[in-house]
């Protein structure tokens, strides 16, 4: 159980990461995914990579600059830009759906506007689920300055669109609905130098 824990990374550039075990029984036609994340880093880095066999940037959150966030999905993107954060924790959570093709961007609680990414696409099932690297080949192939240097927590992926409802509830850490993966109950292996430990505030 993780709660009120985060995962710190502590070397920059690093070639450290954690690796995610989702139960995952079919590919995604929705998905969300939500974590906090705390970095001074100005550079590139990725904080959620999922690769499949097929595809290195099935799902990725990627942060290219401090004012800019990039969600792909099935190897295409969109970019939303942000205000450049004031050192402080960041909340995100990005949802898409197959049917529509919409993709949405939470920050801080608050929807960006949301945007068309993939229509028809299915996310495949056998995935290697990685925080801290961005993958190029599956479970591997990383590029150290795009690493994730820092601290994360509240990491959650659904195989569902959450409503605004829940967005807001994930952002204030509040009773979520099952998920693939859930931060209190992460199953999780550490690769190098990261160490869990209490959050200092909330």
């Amino acid at each position: 159980d993780l709660y009120r824990k985060v995962f710190v990374f502590r070397k920059d550039p690093s070639d450290a990461y954690v690796v995610l075990r989702a139960r995952l029984e079919q590919p995604l036609h929705n998905f969300t995914v939500c974590l906090r994340s705390y970095t001074d880093l100005s550079r590139p880095h990725s904080l959620f990579s999922y690769a499949t066999k097929a595809q290195d940037n099935e799902i990725l959150l990627f942060k290219p600059k401090p004012e800019e966030y990039r969600f792909y999905v099935g190897g295409k993107f969109v970019t939303y830009r942000v205000p450049e954060g004031r050192r402080d924790w960041e909340h995100v959570c990005a949802s898409w759906e197959s049917a529509t093709g919409i993709a949405e961007f939470w920050l801080n609680g608050k929807p960006w506007p949301r945007k068309g990414l993939q229509r028809g696409y299915t996310v495949g099932a056998t995935a290697a689920i990685l925080l801290g690297q961005e993958q190029d080949s599956f479970g591997g192939g990383f590029d150290l300055y795009n690493s994730f240097s820092g601290e994360l927590t509240d990491v959650y992926l659904w195989d569902t669109g959450l409503s605004p409802d829940k967005m807001r509830a994930a952002f204030l850490s509040l009773r979520l609905p099952p998920a693939l993966l859930t931060w209190k109950s992460l199953s999780y292996e550490v690769k190098g130098d990261v160490v869990v430990k209490s959050r200092l505030r909330e």
